[in-house]
């Protein structure tokens, strides 16, 4: 975890006009996996995976409990070393790269990340400054906008003085975003930012993550919900035993099909009502007494949609499909990035 700045806490207080929101990066950077293969221990949880992170993207990686998802982002921030193959950063390995410039350029928020106890939300966002901080640049006035703006960003400038545990589950995943847009970075991974929160919050979160990919920030996140996932993303990536099973945009990846191969779940797959994008009904197996279905409403992608609506036009998009095979995951929270001194 980033130390808190060299500062006293009175100086982040000192009112000052903050921007709207912070300045969206000049280019988003690459990052790609290839061959990876990451485990814990004698376990092997990822084997042989490639994947490209769609620059500008706002991509959601799914898949079963145990599947690789969070072992797989603790990689791509560099808190896993791969036991083989590598991760990439605008085409170099990140294993090689100083641990302050990975850090200006991927920032992570953990799966509930352990709040430090009595301390403010505006010392917690100042945390975010780590990688600009050394013996001989301590805290500057660009320090300061950047914690201000990163606070306007998730609208939380009237909370700045107010203890993190005091907050409400939302407000507090809001101060950790903060504290990942304070390290100005143009990749934000997330892991489950929606873990613990109710239906309102989650939606408020999943909306200020798509705000942020709108100002032209990559973020990579793992959500467990479905029909979120589907809503949100503009890239979805599916696991299964540590392997990328589809990819491609929610529309061609969000079928029948793949929800029985990669979720065993029997659903339909319709047009959401408000956003158009995929909305998943799982078969109600009550009753039928039984967890398969029969008949051509249980067929597979577009034949299901087309039970559903037959007037509904099938996508014109393609995903790119595997076949999978092997091992399971054990979901540990990603660590903040360790920071060296300059």
């Amino acid at each position: 975890m980033p130390t808190s700045p060299s500062t006293p806490s009175s100086s982040l207080s000192a009112p000052s006009p903050a921007p709207a929101s912070a300045p969206a990066p000049a280019r988003p950077a690459g990052l790609s996996a290839h061959g990876l293969e990451l485990g814990y221990g004698p376990r092997t949880i990822v084997a042989g995976l490639d994947l490209d992170i769609p620059a500008g993207g706002f991509t959601v990686i799914i898949g079963p409990n145990g599947c690789g998802k969070s072992t797989l982002l603790r990689a791509l921030s560099r808190m896993l070393k791969p036991r083989g193959g590598s991760v990439t950063l605008d085409g170099a390995d990140i294993a090689r790269l100083r641990t302050k410039q990975v850090a200006r350029n991927i920032s992570t928020l953990a799966q509930a990340p352990a709040t430090p106890t009595a301390i403010t939300v505006a010392d917690l966002v100042a945390r975010g400054r780590n990688p600009y901080q050394s013996l001989l640049q301590q805290w500057s006035a660009a320090d300061e906008a950047a914690v201000a703006s990163a606070l306007a960003e998730v609208a939380m400038t009237e909370h700045r003085e107010r203890l993190v545990e005091e907050l409400s589950g939302g407000q507090r995943q809001r101060a950790w975003i903060a504290m990942a847009l304070a390290q100005e970075t143009p990749i934000l991974l997330l892991d489950e930012p929606t873990t613990y929160l109710d239906i309102s919050h989650q939606i408020d979160v999943l909306d200020l993550c798509a705000g942020l990919h709108e100002a032209g920030r990559t973020l990579v996140a793992v959500l467990h919900d479905l029909n979120l996932a589907a809503r949100y993303a503009s890239h979805i990536v599916a696991m299964r035993d540590g392997r990328v099973v589809a990819e491609g945009p929610p529309e061609s990846v969000i079928t029948s099909e793949l929800l029985r191969s990669v979720f065993d779940l029997e659903a339909l797959v319709i047009p959401d009502p408000e956003t158009g994008r995929p909305l998943i009904v799982p078969r109600d197996r009550r009753a039928r007494g039984t967890g398969s279905c029969s008949g051509p409403a249980a067929g597979s992608g577009p034949a299901a949609d087309a039970v559903a609506d037959p007037h509904a036009a099938e996508p014109t998009a393609t995903a790119t499909i595997t076949h999978t095979t092997t091992p399971t995951d054990a979901v540990e929270p990603a660590l903040m990035a360790e920071q060296e001194s300059a």
